[in-house]
């Protein structure tokens, strides 16, 4: 199974009077803009058949909606067990749920960091820069457990925008 990590793009900063719950927070008018752009290139290596699956925070969301309409993505699902705070054996098991061969998780810090952290090495304990926007590959070649997973590469928000110009070697259209 190949599993791409997303994180939500660039949201409005903490306000409990404007969004009195964390979850409600949404993309800032920039943070829809760049991100449009690296849905652009990280479209290029995904799918059409991966399966959507998203935190259900409005920011996750919103950013998941984005890369559903541009990488022209069938299904999105909202996943608890994708929210901030969640454990990260919860999207472990989330994953051994699905069937398709490519899943795209959209999710928050640290909580992405710690996931492909536990995928890569076992324990969620590998410092990893998830930036907003970001995006990283993962290949469980067999079952999907903690340290079975192989980094096929991770990427900033301006990168993955500059793989919608022209792909990197590295990078390919999975199919």
């Amino acid at each position: 199974m190949r599993v791409f990590l997303v994180r939500h793009a660039i949201a409005h900063e903490r306000n409990r009077t404007r969004w009195p719950k964390d979850a409600l927070r949404p993309l800032t008018p920039a943070g829809i803009r760049k991100f449009e752009k690296a849905a652009r290139g990280l479209a290029r290596h995904l799918p059409r058949s991966a399966s959507l699956l998203t935190s259900p925070f409005v920011r996750a969301l919103d950013t998941a909606t984005i890369l559903r309409r541009v990488a022209q993505l069938r299904d999105l699902t909202e996943c608890p067990e994708l929210a901030a705070g969640q454990p990260v054996r919860h999207a472990m098991e989330l994953l051994r749920k699905q069937r398709a061969r490519c899943v795209v998780l959209v999710g928050h810090e640290p909580h992405l960091s710690m996931l492909l952290s536990s995928a890569l090495g076992g324990v969620a304990r590998l410092k990893i820069a998830f930036k907003k926007g970001g995006a990283a590959c993962v290949e469980f070649g067999g079952t999907v457990e903690p340290g079975a997973a192989t980094l096929l590469w991770m990427l900033r928000r301006g990168y993955c925008a500059r793989c919608g110009e022209s792909a990197p070697q590295f990078v390919r259209r999975w199919s």
